[in-house]
């Protein structure tokens, strides 16, 4: 079969012949329609996500095809090393959901990865209850824009999106964010902004897709110790890294507060729920107003464009399975 092949980290995919994967018991063969190159296939495919593979491997995990026996299905996480970038792969039965037909295949596949992000952790991690306040640490992104949208759904009160990026106000605001926070602000006003997100606001959760400096300001704030005063609970989410891998944090800060640390990504939630949480995503689309923009190329193409620079959300259609 044809696929985008990774044959070194330091290399693109290139679409070469691979070999066609046989299915275990309790697994299914995909034919595949679509793929999306999120930021963990992209992290697989150079080596740099502690779930990478060794090569020669397919990219890809996620995406959108077809089952023997018809049905159109979102599936995650094939079995290494064949990715969801090839003609066909293999997955655990129970890894996929079937996408409703009024949602196209590449929009699924474009939306799936960042949209379960925020359902997962606001669902599953910080149980999110009615009416709170959440804060998207990162919301400029594709995942953090929906992130707004799939809050409001879920029964978030208030959103409050922080973002370094300033031009994107106006469009964070369309999407519903009530509360806006520059992340190029000075340090003393970085700190002043997510005081008044924590006790005035009353932001009870965090979506964090930066980490870095920002989550480091924010984590600082909300562990200032107030002699006989009880802090408020703040069920934070690790998500994403775009900002850095690493941070301080010193014990006291954890001793001072109300703040639960919790990570939400592979390992953190099971498969299955995660590829629920897709699911959910997909009936969602239109009652919650979600939408991502997409740029796609024919898998063929994986080489010249794998690299390409686009905000849009890149998706590779295999050409021959429609």
């Amino acid at each position: 079969m044809k696929a985008a092949v990774v044959e070194n980290f330091q290399c693109p995919p290139r679409y070469t012949d691979f070999r066609i994967p046989d299915s275990a018991p309790g697994e299914v063969l995909v034919q595949v329609l679509a793929s999306a190159v999120s930021q963990l296939a992209r992290a697989q495919a150079s080596g740099r996500h502690y779930s990478s593979g060794k090569p020669p491997l397919v990219p890809g995990v996620d995406g959108v095809g077809l089952l023997p026996d018809g049905r159109r299905v979102y599936f995650a996480f094939p079995r290494m090393p064949f990715g969801a970038m090839a003609q066909l792969t293999v997955v655990d039965a129970s890894h996929c959901v079937e996408v409703p037909e009024d949602v196209d295949s590449v929009t699924a596949a474009a939306i799936a990865n960042p949209g379960m992000s925020s359902w997962l952790a606001l669902v599953e991690r910080a149980q999110l209850l009615p009416g709170e306040t959440v804060l998207i640490n990162g919301a400029a992104g594709a995942s953090g824009r929906l992130a707004i949208g799939i809050a409001k759904h879920l029964g978030a009160g208030k959103v409050i999106a922080t973002a370094r990026n300033a031009g994107s106000f106006d469009l964070l605001r369309e999407l519903g964010a009530d509360v806006l926070i520059p992340l190029d602000l000075p340090e003393t006003g970085l700190r002043a902004a997510f005081r008044e997100a924590i006790h005035e606001h009353r932001a009870g959760v965090v979506l964090d897709y930066l980490w870095g400096p920002s989550a480091e300001t924010f984590l600082q704030v909300a562990g200032e110790y107030t002699p006989g005063v009880l802090q408020p609970r703040i069920r934070y989410v690790q998500i994403g890294s775009i900002a850095g891998n690493d941070i301080r944090l010193p014990g006291a800060l954890l001793r001072s507060s109300g703040l639960e640390l919790l990570g939400s990504g592979l390992g953190s939630g099971s498969p299955q729920a995660i590829v629920a949480a897709a699911g959910q995503v997909f009936r969602a689309i239109g009652g919650a107003g979600l939408s991502i923009e997409t740029t796609c190329f024919n898998l063929a193409d994986v080489e010249a464009t794998w690299s390409h620079a686009t905000s849009a959300r890149l998706v590779f259609r295999v050409e021959g399975n429609e």
